[in-house]
């Protein structure tokens, strides 16, 4: 299997998705998405590898 590296639109979206789990889960700072907080970081590494995974996305 052969690797490639996302596209700069999908590691946007993956790191979004992370530091939205980040704030909302350990730091605290979104209140409104706590419950949410590991399904995205988990949203985000899940983009990320489908990203490297997938040529040309």
């Amino acid at each position: 299997m052969k690797l490639s590296a996302p596209t700069q639109i999908v590691y946007l979206i993956a790191a979004v998705l992370a530091i939205l789990g980040l704030l909302a889960g350990p730091l605290g700072v979104i209140a409104a998405l706590a419950a949410y907080a590991g399904w995205l970081s988990f949203a985000g590494w899940a983009v990320l590898a489908i990203g490297c995974f997938m040529k040309g996305m």
